[in-house]
């Protein structure tokens, strides 16, 4: 018989993925009020659960506790976005580098023939990039086998998830987009440190530059 001290964890890991990804896909926009109570019931969790997920998601810095009683999405505004980017090639740059030297060239080199092979057409091909990418990064992680960098990382794109939408409707970034993971994966396959690390810096100079335009335009609206 499961007891509720046994299904809690459960519950509050439920809650905590399904927040997780309504704060990354948009349904719960920044500045949205996440009443417990209200919450609670919509999750068809108990109150203790939310509060853990809750506690979670502030830790990833994904909602901000206002007040003992108020807790909403957090903000991400122009300065967010260039604070995450600087992170992300602190990391991400060396992260090619140690995976050019200890990953297995020949995971990188299937990678770069399904990216060859990518197709962006409407959003069933958009959602099938953004898979193989989520798996590139998985054998990048796996190759670099350094959990600090890998924990690091996971902070990382878990905002990150919310920053790609603002791309997703720019066909000619993503378009961009396959080919610079492609160059990546081509350089990791290859064993080429400095230019793996090279073309990770100009994917994310690229990356970040779109999604600040983007914002602009939309402000200018």
């Amino acid at each position: 018989m499961v007891t509720l001290e046994q299904s809690q964890p459960k519950a509050g890991e439920r809650a905590y993925a399904q927040l997780l990804d309504e704060i990354q896909s948009g349904a719960l926009p920044a500045g949205t009020v996440l009443a417990e109570m209200e919450q609670a019931a919509r999750l068809h969790v108990s109150r203790t659960p939310l509060r853990e997920a809750l506690r979670r998601l502030v830790a990833d810095g994904l909602v901000v506790q206002q007040s003992p009683r108020v807790t909403v999405v957090a903000p991400i505004d122009a300065h967010d976005i260039r604070a995450l980017f600087e992170m992300r090639r602190a990391l991400e740059e060396s992260a090619a580098r140690i995976a050019a030297e200890r990953g297995d060239a020949a995971r990188f080199a299937a990678l770069a023939d399904e990216l060859t092979a990518a197709r962006l057409d409407g959003e069933t091909g958009r959602d099938a990039y953004y898979d193989l990418i989520s798996r590139f990064d998985v054998e990048l992680d796996r190759a670099v086998a350094n959990d600090y960098i890998a924990s690091a990382l996971r902070t990382v794109r878990a905002h990150l998830v919310r920053v790609r939408r603002m791309a997703r409707d720019r066909p000619e970034r993503l378009t961009a987009s396959v080919a610079e993971h492609l160059l990546i994966a081509r350089a990791l396959a290859a064993r080429d440190g400095d230019l793996a690390a090279h073309a990770t810096h100009v994917h994310l100079h690229n990356a970040l530059a779109s999604i600040l335009a983007n914002l602009e335009n939309e402000g200018s609206a």
